[in-house]
């Protein structure tokens, strides 16, 4: 890594992210909600927000991944641009670019519940550093990220982006 995603990482107090990058949970709201979307016979109290720091460096990626029951909306603070791939609960796949020039594009997305999403840095791009928001709140409970073999079953369509951003 280079020494600003060096001094990224030590001050913001990031540590490794399950899927790929770096993050920080910075807020958790104190207010509690019954989900309606998390089904029968599993814990239905959230908190009605989230947000997390998360930084992509060169060489890395966030892969394919989603929130099952949740809305997350990112935000790109610095660096980049960042790529952020979707294929959608009906299997079509788009992608947006963030950026912070906002004459050239925008600095965020939403990615629906239920959507599997990945993001990776732009050509030319060193490192990225963005937020996280998940409404109602983010539990790893809510959390998938399958191995490659199971997205390219699902969506062999979709086969050469499931390969460039998941791990085996």
């Amino acid at each position: 890594m280079d020494d600003q995603v060096d001094e990224l990482v030590r001050r913001l107090g990031l540590s490794p992210h399950p899927e790929g990058g770096f993050y920080r949970e910075i807020y958790r709201s104190e207010v509690q909600i019954d989900h309606p979307g998390i089904p029968d016979g599993r814990e239905r109290r959230r908190r009605a927000g989230t947000l997390i720091y998360f930084l992509l460096a060169e060489g890395h990626f966030s892969a394919f991944h989603r929130v099952r029951c949740s809305d997350e909306i990112w935000h790109l603070y610095a660096g980049g641009p960042l790529e952020l791939h979707i294929i959608d609960t009906a299997g079509a796949r788009g992608s947006r670019t963030l950026t912070t020039d906002v004459f050239s594009g925008e600095p965020t997305a939403v990615v629906d519940a239920g959507c599997w999403q990945a993001a990776r840095l732009a050509p030319g791009a060193k490192w990225a550093l963005a937020g996280c928001t998940v409404s109602p709140g983010f539990e790893f409970d809510d959390f998938d990220m399958p191995p490659r073999e199971k997205l390219l079953r699902e969506h062999p369509s979709h086969a050469e982006i499931i390969r460039e951003l998941t791990r085996a």
